[in-house]
């Protein structure tokens, strides 16, 4: 089960109207364009995919138009965060119900969990379904950190097969998973998300990249992918400079504000971020533009 989470994982936007409905037709689009490219896996109702902006009737309408895209030549992901348990469950059974191969879960909370509380809320919705689950380990959003005690429990519950990871502070992969490695299951596959890092990441031996930007652009991020997996470091950087431009951008307003602009540039009809989130300024886009048109020109060389 752990190879439904290894190599590029795409997070596409979920296109959807002020009310939050699902337009599932513009959604189909943006599946096809992953499926086309031939990304290994493709993550919906990620944070980029708005998840919890979504009614729970939106997200299932969301994993059947995709499901009906795909029809299993790439594993469908996709995310069943919540903040009460039952909530979780429920979209994880929904989400099987629906088409998806694989559960990402994020422990979502208003009031902080604790450890003990994130590792019973993880195995109650891992238990509710027959699909691999991968741990999404988000703490800038979720303020929650997942000591590594807490990761060796989860991985011997039964259909916990991966974690999403986040960048570690000082760039250190290759220590990071040394660390880690010895003491999950030889099965367990330990992504990365954080666009900037992950052709890192990758080079020093990381599963998985979760990638937002593949699922707007996914041909240059499989070429990027690609490289880092053969380990060809050279490569690897000489196609990452083409997108610095745009992590610069990802950092500096974050990456589902950009991705929206640059959507609507490209263009795509995704429409607007779900409010409160706003839009970016003309000279905000002007930005997004030319870091469009710096990685336009790596597509254009072979």
């Amino acid at each position: 089960m752990a190879t439904r989470f290894k190599g590029l994982s795409a997070f596409p936007m979920t296109p959807a109207d002020e009310a939050g409905q699902v337009d599932t037709q513009a959604f189909s689009a943006l599946i096809e364009r992953l499926d086309a490219a031939g990304v290994d896996s493709v993550g919906i109702l990620g944070s980029t995919g708005i998840y919890m902006y979504l009614s729970r009737a939106e997200r299932r309408r969301a994993i059947e138009a995709a499901a009906a895209v795909l029809k299993g030549r790439r594993i469908l992901m996709a995310g069943v965060g919540a903040l009460r348990t039952d909530d979780a469950v429920a979209l994880a059974k929904d989400a099987e119900a629906a088409g998806a191969d694989a559960l990402l879960l994020a422990p979502v909370s208003y009031t902080p969990l604790t450890q003990e509380e994130a590792y019973h809320h993880f195995a109650a919705v891992a238990g509710a379904t027959g699909l691999p689950l991968a741990i999404y380990n988000n703490p800038t959003t979720t303020r929650f950190s997942f000591s590594d005690d807490l990761l060796v429990r989860l991985a011997y519950i039964p259909n916990i097969r991966a974690i999403k990871m986040p960048l570690p502070a000082d760039s250190d992969y290759a220590g990071e998973l040394a660390r880690l490695r010895p003491k999950l299951t030889d099965d367990f596959a330990i992504g990365y998300s954080g666009d900037w890092g992950c052709a890192e990441a990758t080079l020093a031996g990381g599963d998985t990249w979760y990638s937002v930007i593949a699922g707007l652009l996914p041909v240059p991020a499989l070429r990027l992918m690609r490289a880092a997996q053969a380990g060809d470091a050279e490569e690897t950087r000489r196609i990452d400079a083409a997108f610095q431009p745009l992590w610069a951008l990802f950092k500096e307003f974050g990456s589902i504000r950009v991705v929206y602009a640059a959507a609507s540039i490209l263009p795509l009809a995704i429409g607007e971020p779900p409010r409160p989130i706003l839009p970016l300024t003309s000279a905000e886009r002007q930005r997004v533009e030319e870091a469009l048109a710096a990685v336009a020109a790596l597509e254009a060389t072979p």
